[in-house]
């Protein structure tokens, strides 16, 4: 027969690690903060970002735009966009910006790489006056770095509006088709492009 205190003893230490299991991933989502960037096909720029140390996930969706309940099929007036989450005590907003502006044609506004139009084009969505304050001084950072004038890059800088989630079958395209996203990638010339514009850069 197993003494009372000692079952006492176990239900206290179940409870410990109950409290801990429900408080750490609250502490966390409590922690985080949201980037939302625009940056071409959202496949690509998702699977940039969502691999950096401190972003807790990365969506693929539509912003930008006034239609409500956009799909791929239809998603006039909207960017294809990526919804970041991130735990600011492990990449900072200034650094996720910096990694943002390296994956990106910051000379194109009228889309990226291959995909062409409205929907494809780099914009920068600030949800406060932080964000657009740090937003503002990355593309000036970014113009020094480059030698360029600062109106020769057309990266919007503009209020966040609604994120909407892209259907199920975009999310983490990259991983779960990896030879159809590869393909796409390096026939699109991202990548070549991206050497291109920030060889010296990014090194």
């Amino acid at each position: 027969m197993i003494p009372m205190n000692k079952i006492f003893r176990k239900i206290i230490v179940f409870s410990i690690l109950l409290q801990l299991l429900i408080a750490c991933p609250l502490k966390v989502f409590a922690e985080s903060e949201e980037a939302i960037f625009a940056g071409g096909c959202f496949w690509c720029l998702e699977h940039d970002l969502e691999k950096l140390d401190g972003v807790v996930s990365a969506e693929s969706g539509y912003s930008g735009g006034d239609l409500t309940n956009p799909t791929y099929g239809n998603h006039s007036g909207h960017q294809e966009a990526v919804k970041v989450i991130f735990d600011p005590n492990f990449i900072s907003y200034k650094d996720l910006l910096q990694q943002y502006w390296v994956n990106i044609d910051p000379f194109d506004n009228e889309g990226q790489f291959c995909d062409r139009g409205d929907s494809y084009k780099p914009v920068i969505f600030t949800s406060n006056q932080e964000q657009e304050i740090d937003a503002k001084e990355s593309q000036e950072i970014i113009s020094v770095a480059l030698n360029v004038p600062l109106d020769q890059l057309k990266v919007d800088i503009t209020d966040s509006k609604a994120f909407w989630k892209a259907e199920k079958y975009h999310q983490d395209f990259a991983v779960k088709n990896s030879i159809k996203y590869n393909f796409y990638r390096t026939s699109c010339g991202r990548d070549n492009r991206l050497k291109k514009v920030w060889g010296e850069y990014n090194q």
